[in-house]
């Protein structure tokens, strides 16, 4: 058997540009919005964040299919707020963070929820239920030079065209700068990550067929299709 070839490096859009943004990482915030926290069946508390990571291949473009992955009957869909780094770092101070910033975009957090239901329940890791093929679509970025830094402004999803998820940035437990700060107490930052800062209320099911619609305020939109 041959020796696999190297795979060619992921990237993303860039909106308004042929250049595309390479990755290096993904990491996801958990539970950041209060009323999501809640409907989880927990208290929204002002703990250190929950950090989880997902595979550079997860990663589908705006306009593209998300595959029904096996092994679950509750796929959900999480609207989030993404932040991409553009400059390296370790113990970055809060008040530092958002230099790091390149620019921002918006993604949906794909999860099997029943395969995190008993995950959790088990004290057990989370990958199973996170760190899927087609887990992670994300729209085209955004540079922070461009639209700034946004700490406020509406986010939003629907399913077929019904508004399930609704809520706003300023609703976020942990900001943008605080979510970096911790982070990179953790790892160093290198630029092309990617951070998806947890999603408001409204998290539900999908099937196959089912079109996914959302965006943030000031920063764009996604459209993705569930086959």
């Amino acid at each position: 058997m041959e020796v696999p070839a190297a795979p060619p490096y992921p990237t993303v859009a860039i909106a308004g540009s042929d250049e595309r943004f390479a990755l290096h990482r993904i990491y996801c915030v958990g539970w950041n919005y209060a009323e999501h926290v809640r409907e989880m069946g927990l208290t929204p508390e002002r703990e250190p964040p929950i950090f989880f990571m997902k595979p550079l291949d997860a990663i589908v473009a705006d306009g593209g299919s998300v595959t029904y992955p096996p092994r679950t009957e509750n796929l959900h869909y999480e609207i989030e707020l993404v932040v991409a780094i553009g400059r390296a770092g370790a113990a970055i101070a809060r008040d530092d963070a958002l230099a790091h910033v390149w620019g921002y975009g918006v993604g949906i957090d794909m999860t099997r929820r029943d395969l995190q239901s008993h995950a959790k329940a088990r004290g057990q890791p989370w990958e199973t239920s996170k760190a899927f093929d087609d887990a992670a679509p994300l729209g085209p970025l955004r540079a922070a030079a461009d639209i700034g830094h946004p700490s406020a402004g509406r986010i939003w999803l629907s399913v077929n065209g019904d508004v399930r998820q609704d809520g706003d940035l300023r609703q976020l437990i942990w900001s943008v700068p605080e979510i970096i700060a911790h982070l990179s107490a953790y790892f160093r930052l290198a630029p092309g990550d990617l951070i998806y800062t947890g999603t408001p209320a409204g998290v539900g099911a999908v099937r196959p067929g089912d079109v996914l619609e959302g965006g943030v305020e000031g920063v764009g939109e996604i459209r993705v299709r569930v086959e």
